[in-house]
């Protein structure tokens, strides 16, 4: 049978069920959103005479719930409308209509007795057939299906999201022990093609794979810093983005998730895995019984091991918790000689066994730290999973790990990880040691493209499934390799389609990564089919390195910057003008420059988490590498007979002007960074290369022209520039812009005004391109600008607001 999923029901509307909703409707499915009648009125309800038969009281949990989850930030909907594909309803009047759904998801509270009741009350309406899951996050799935219809048992299984579900890609399958094969295969399909997950399968084991690792983790870490008589400022320097872990790192993010999240996880795996060799790690430390005590849970009460407090002057500042004395003090620095021998090494993984060679207590940490990690997961094969690369998958798509355990192991080499595991007292698991004895010295490998894992059943190196639908630059690098500098390397996509990816500081865009796509686009026109730009980084590009800008505009070198600028001008016009068809593929931060080169391909294959935006207003310019050009052609193509032409420019004005930054690919088409019909929003990072790689293929099969240079660009001449002087005029009387944001603003009007022409006209491309930038080279010239530029190169920042 070929499933399809057009509608779910989410029963349940907290959190997570709100989340959920939410995220289906992200990908267009129909979602109806149920949750309990409320037993008594509140006092808002009293005041208006409402009764609890009203239906604005029998749906007011439901609906308070969506309300609240909607407003959250950062938000669990890509775009506002999308809140509209759901429907929301109470188990009493509205239950029937589980029978319409495809799927039902349960997100009830985590009690056994209620998700059974819920359970029969769905099987009542539920038609056979349809899937029915549970995001429970420990229960035991067997458990809950006691009583219940073969074909219900058939279709039923654990699917457990990670708050946000937006934003959190592991998606747990647990699987019953009547759950059909199908319906496995199905998930772990949809999951993952669908709702852009990573899908993991998982065994019935208490807290499953992600929550028994990292909370492990985490406990590990709550008692080693009493140990080790270390701060939490220290902890948070050492677990976040050095080792390739968020900012927030270890305290700071327990106290945005909620400490009393993470206890109730963490005393559930203490009462239920006795056997674990480190069942004690879960018990509580005394400091956080007395946390809990005081409520001290994090954000949601104001304070955790953290507090933001105000001062006399209205400013406010954070406090530390002091875990001697339980009380809050000023925040400590914290430094290491360690983590300075790892500045100038940007590949996280070649970090770690610089790392754990420490000489100080940061190495000391480290040592400690990874080698109970180590023994831990070796440990849990085969009891959580039969495949080590399932755990990694785990920690880095529900943790945010940028490594697995396993990698992190390999990066320091296997053998040298077990030296430092002897050393801090621990052993690894026997499969371990069989491995090596096997001839195989690493849990991975790359061969041809591909990553194969030690399979331990089989005792050899085993390709990991699923990887056909993607294609892993880290795996082609070195072997497809075509050109390379220090910007950018291009490598060999195959079926003749070339990559430009970008190797730069942060993806910046400087002399180098402009010297790599025009070689890249020239290698492409003599020998290829089509060109596609795409990365791996954090963020697809932070825009341009001003570096270069702020020294040549400092010395007054005004040739030399007009000619960078108009380089850069150029090499995007070649993204557009080329004899082969280019694609972008951004994802994350696409800012400045990296925002003008996906308006200047021919096709932009975006992540749904794409923040994309032209923000040199920051730094006291304008979009000089035709941004500004172009979001004067995209309102000229708008332009209609009758239409109000100026208030289509100036929306374009003002997304530059305010320097908007999308909060989600989809919010990019309401902005014109996207257009319609033309570019295209794919949900699974993973698999957006090799999509946008198919799309280059389809446009040069297709039969792809260059395309002739635009002439025909609409402008308006003295009657959009009248109107928007008047406009800057009126910010800066009434004080909401300074003197020199409305001198920026200024100039932007006259570029996409066409400058003061008495009446409307049709001009070139070029034309555009001159007055953009002589408009960019006279503000790198004024003083407030320097000192803009000044202040972000300092803080080592690209071309960014």
């Amino acid at each position: 049978m070929k499933r399809r999923i057009n509608k779910i029901a989410v029963i349940g509307s907290g959190i997570m069920g709100s989340g959920i909703a939410c995220h289906f409707a992200n990908i267009g499915v129909e979602v109806l959103l149920l949750d309990i009648v409320p037993r008594e009125l509140n006092e808002k309800e009293k005041k208006k005479g409402l009764s609890l038969d009203d239906k604005v009281v029998r749906n007011r949990i439901v609906n308070n719930s969506l309300q609240e989850s909607v407003k959250s930030k950062p938000s669990p909907i890509y775009h506002k409308d999308f809140v509209n594909r759901i429907e929301t309803g109470n188990l009493e009047d509205d239950i029937s209509k589980v029978s319409e759904a495809d799927w039902i998801i349960e997100v009830v509270v985590e009690r056994l007795d209620i998700k059974k009741q819920v359970f029969e009350n769905l099987e009542k309406h539920r038609k056979p057939g349809t899937l029915i899951t549970s995001n429970t996050s420990g229960i035991p799935i067997n458990f809950m299906t006691e009583g219940r219809s073969d074909d219900f048992k058939k279709h039923f299984c654990g699917t457990h999201f990670f708050n946000p579900p937006r934003y959190l890609r592991l998606f747990e399958i647990i699987p019953g022990k009547e759950t059909a094969t199908e319906v496995l295969e199905f998930l772990e399909m949809y999951g993952e093609k669908f709702l852009g997950k990573k899908t993991v399968l998982a065994k019935d084991t208490p807290a499953f794979i992600g929550n028994r690792i990292g909370i492990f983790s985490i406990m590990s870490l709550f008692h080693m810093v009493k140990e080790m008589g270390m701060t939490i400022e220290e902890v948070d320097k050492l677990t976040g983005p050095v080792i390739g872990r968020q900012k927030s790192a270890t305290f700071r993010t327990v106290d945005v998730v909620g400490l009393d999240t993470l206890v109730h996880v963490a005393n559930g795996l203490y009462e239920n895995v006795p056997n674990d060799e480190q069942h004690d790690l879960f018990a509580l430390p005394n400091f956080i019984d007395t946390m809990m005590e005081n409520k001290w849970l994090g954000s949601k009460t104001g304070q955790g091991f953290y507090k933001k407090i105000k001062k006399d002057d209205g400013s406010s500042e954070i406090k530390s918790l002091d875990l001697d004395t339980m009380e809050y003090r000023d925040r400590k620095s914290a430094s290491f000689a360690t983590l300075e021998q790892t500045k100038a090494i940007d590949n996280v993984s070649d970090r770690f066994e610089v790392l754990v060679k420490g000489k100080d207590k940061a190495g000391e940490f480290y040592r400690k730290t990874f080698s109970a990690l180590f023994a831990y997961v070796s440990n849990r094969i085969p009891e959580i999973s039969d495949d080590l690369y399932k755990i990694d998958d785990a920690m880095k798509a529900g943790f945010g790990w940028e490594h697995g355990p396993f990698q992190i192991w390999d990066a320091i080499g296997v053998q040298k990880g077990i030296d430092m595991m002897k050393e801090e007292g621990y052993e690894p698991n026997s499969w371990v040691k069989e491995m090596l004895e096997s001839g195989s010295d690493s849990f991975y490998t790359v061969k041809e493209g591909n990553t194969y894992y030690y399979n331990i059943d089989d005792k050899k190196q085993t390709k990991i499934p699923g990887q056909d639908a993607f294609i892993i630059l880290d795996n082609i690098r070195k072997s497809n390799e075509v050109f390379k500098n220090s910007g950018v390397v291009v490598e060999d996509l195959g079926d003749g389609i070339l990559n430009v990816e970008f190797r730069s500081k942060m993806n910046s865009i400087g002399g180098d990564v402009l010297d790599g796509i025009n070689k890249a686009i020239d290698i492409a026109e003599k020998d290829y089919q089509g060109l596609v730009v795409a990365n791996d980084g954090k963020n697809f590009s932070v825009g341009a390195n001003i570096g270069m800008i702020f020294m040549m505009a400092v010395e007054q070198e005004y040739e030399e910057l007009n000619m960078a600028i108009k380089y850069f001008q150029d090499t995007m016009m070649r993204m557009r003008y080329s004899s082969i068809p280019t694609v972008s593929a951004p994802h994350a931060m696409t800012l400045g420059g990296g925002c003008e080169l996906s308006l200047h391909a021919d096709k932009v294959v975006a992540s749904a988490e794409t923040y994309i935006g032209l923000v040199e207003f920051g730094v006291g310019v304008i979009p000089g590498g035709g941004g500004t050009k172009e979001m004067t052609v995209r309102a000229s193509d708008t332009y209609q007979k009758d239409d109000v032409e100026l208030n289509r420019l100036r929306d374009n004005f003002l997304t530059i002007g305010m320097a908007k930054v999308s909060t989600s690919a989809y919010e990019a088409y309401d902005l014109g960074l996207l257009q319609k019909g033309k570019d295209i929003v794919v949900v699974n990072p993973e698999r957006q290369l090799a999509i946008a790689k198919q799309h280059a293929m389809l446009m040069a099969e297709n039969g792809y022209t260059q395309p002739i240079a635009r002439r025909d660009i609409k402008v308006l001449g003295k009657q959009a520039l009248g109107a928007f002087l008047v406009g800057t005029d009126q910010m800066a009387a009434g004080k909401y812009i300074s003197k020199h944001d409305k001198k920026i603003a200024n100039k932007l009007a006259y570029v996409m005004a066409g400058g003061d022409l008495s009446e409307n006209q049709m001009v070139s491309e070029q034309y555009l391109l001159e007055l953009e930038r002589e408009a960019f080279l006279s503000l790198t010239g004024e003083r407030k600008t320097l000192e803009r530029l000044q202040h972000m190169l300092k803080k080592g920042k690209p071309l960014r607001n």
